[in-house]
């Protein structure tokens, strides 16, 4: 990798991957991810994939869904430290199906100018991406549900979407409407729904889809995308410009009607007496996070009763799904073709409703957001296991190119999930221990009802940067806030994020992991330097570019006593310039490959650390 304006050390050997030029290019052997499981046997195994919208994990969703927990988790592996990258839908999506973080694919919202269905094609992403990929390795791809937002009745068609043999889409402005879907299929006009629940019409897609693919007598890609549990939402948009004005945003009450998910009739009795877990976040009394989450109120008890009827509903709703599954796995086994189909099961990113004083909603860091679930059933695939390995969305491509048989791409931010339990054991030691969070813009409270005078649909300064890392003996969730604020939470000690370690009332330790409490932090914010605007195998590996020597791969290797001056004194820090509704890089502050040093303690001599590019 060589950086403009990074130091490198005099005389240091360098791979090859490390010598081109350029900007962050992928360190090591980027085609080096492990079996492909495509070989085996002979024959390319179909792969079905299932993506929920706003499916929680740490609100005990996966506790309702009886047949998924059948037909999936039972038979296949669960990955409990799976992460979004970004906490919203659009973004969230793209990275899933492009392999790369929002900060490359430049696609941060669900409306234009910065999100949603117009910037994917402006980013010319319509012609790289997974459905593309995996045509040119064989398969018959397939696709029914919602794709991506602002992909309306009015755009769909300029262009249409690449890369599928079959499509049936949920367009905007009906996406959300539960009771009055719209769907286009393949280059036919959209096509009304109303009066018919949205899952069940996507189940009989689905499965019309599984017939048409075994019918092809190939390998095959399906992709099915149920909005539960996502609100409800009545719109009347069809994905305009909203501009980068903040004074001048639109008032989102004029265009959307929030509310609770709509299950379909014969689940509205479920789960009559259920209510939000009631965890220490769960509208605490003191405030917690950082910026404005620190701002909230405690919410008042109508509000509360609010958010446990917006919660049964959620689950309600994922009745549906639970059939759709259940009848999907079904149709495969009729067709005799099961046990050569992997699935995979996720969301889009996680749910918040009620923790830290939140309204429903997502966009935040905190693990409800983005710790999501992730299950993968299929040849090889332990049954019944939990995996505490950490996956992210843009591992998912780089997952199934491995398993069509396709190489591992430069441009991917991910790397290959282990699938077997062999894998899985290999990559304990060596797996990337790191998650990259990184969000843009605003974030919108979706309850329907707004309890507090004072309180907006609409909450601005939503910018941040984050990390999650976990490794033996350390769990922390590091942020910069675009105002400059910053939040540490120590999730081996506080699993529910109620300390802001870094909040000026905020008593802190004297040490962490056996090292003075400033000598880590510096560590996490010079990691978060190098992963904010990272490419390629840099995001995989972000150590080898602070330490291009290979001798640091973790962060207890990058405690050590040595390493000091670089750290805290020679190493820029994260912070940002101003707030933006998008990724405008002239705000983010000082980016690592212009203004970043690397550690080099041969050529650094006597100040045992880092030396910038212009000196080397």
């Amino acid at each position: 990798m060589r950086f403009s304006g990074v130091a490198l050390a005099a005389g240091l050997q360098l791979p090859t991957a490390l010598a081109s030029h350029g900007s962050q290019k992928p360190l090591g052997d980027a085609g080096d991810q492990g079996t492909t499981p495509a070989t085996k046997g002979g024959k390319q195994p179909n792969i079905v994939f299932i993506l929920t919208d706003d499916q929680d994990l740490h609100m005990n969703s996966l506790d309702y869904v009886p047949l998924i927990k059948k037909h999936l988790i039972d038979k296949g592996t669960l990955y409990k430290r799976h992460y979004c990258t970004t906490a919203i839908c659009c973004p969230a999506r793209v990275s899933l199906l492009t392999g790369q973080q929002a900060h490359n694919t430049n696609v941060t919202d669900v409306n234009p100018p910065h999100g949603g269905y117009p910037k994917f094609i402006n980013q010319g992403l319509n012609k790289a991406y997974l459905p593309i990929w995996l045509q040119e390795a064989g398969y018959n791809t397939y696709y029914t549900g919602k794709l991506f937002n602002a992909h309306t009745v009015e755009n769909y068609n300029s262009p249409y979407p690449a890369g599928w043999n079959g499509s049936d889409f949920l367009l905007d402005p009906y996406t959300y409407n539960y009771l009055n879907s719209s769907f286009q299929r393949n280059q036919d006009p959209p096509k009304s729904y109303e009066g018919f629940h949205s899952v069940d019409v996507l189940a009989e897609k689905s499965l019309g889809f599984v017939d048409e693919a075994v019918r092809a007598n190939g390998p095959f890609f399906l992709g099915i995308a149920p909005v539960a549990p996502h609100s409800n939402v009545e719109s009347n948009t069809l994905g305009d410009d909203i501009g980068d004005d903040w004074g001048k945003l639109p008032d989102i009450e004029d265009f959307a009607k929030f509310g609770p998910p709509v299950p379909a009739k014969r689940h509205e009795h479920l789960f009559k007496d259920v209510k939000i877990p009631r965890t220490p976040n769960f509208n605490p009394d003191k405030p917690t996070g950082a910026n404005w989450v620190r701002l909230r109120k405690k919410l008042n008890q109508e509000n509360i009763d609010y958010n446990d009827h917006f919660y049964r509903q959620r689950l309600r709703t994922l009745q549906s799904v639970d059939e759709l599954v259940a009848s999907v796995v079904e149709r495969l086994a009729e067709h005799g073709v099961l046990d050569n189909t992997y699935i995979f099961y996720t969301t889009d990113n996680g749910y918040h409703i009620s923790q830290h004083r939140l309204n429903p909603g997502k966009e935040c860091g905190f693990e409800e957001d983005i710790n999501i679930p992730l299950i993968i059933r299929g040849p090889g695939i332990a049954k019944g296991v939990v995996s505490e390995i950490v996956t992210t969305h843009v591992d998912l491509a780089p997952t199934i190119l491995n398993i069509a048989g396709l190489p591992h791409r430069a441009d991917f931010d991910g790397e290959a999930i282990p699938l077997s339990q062999k894998e899985i054991e290999d990559t304990v030691k060596t797996r990337h221990e790191h998650v990259t969070v990184e969000f843009w813009g605003f974030a919108v409270s979706e309850g329907g009802k707004l309890f507090d005078k004072d309180e907006e649909r609409l909450t601005l300064n939503n910018t941040y940067k984050a990390l999650r890392i976990i490794g033996k003996d350390y769990n922390f969730y590091y942020s910069v806030w675009c105002n400059n604020e910053h939040e540490l939470y120590d999730l081996s000690t506080d699993p529910y994020q109620i300390n802001n370690l870094l909040h000026p009332t905020s008593t802190k330790p004297k040490t962490l992991l056996g090292v003075e409490f400033h000598k880590v932090i510096a560590r996490l914010d010079s990691l978060l330097f190098v992963l904010k605007s990272c490419k390629g195998r840099t995001c995989i590996r972000p150590w080898e570019a602070l330490h291009p020597q290979g001798n640091v791969a973790n962060l207890h290797d990058a405690l050590g006593k040595r390493f000091d001056v670089f750290y805290e004194s020679q190493q820029k820090k994260v912070s940002y310039d101003r707030c933006e509704l998008g990724y405008i890089v002239d705000a983010e502050g000082p980016q690592f490959e212009k203004d970043g040093v690397v550690f080099t303690a041969e050529a650094a001599g006597y100040r045992r650390g880092g030396i910038s590019w212009s000196e080397w």
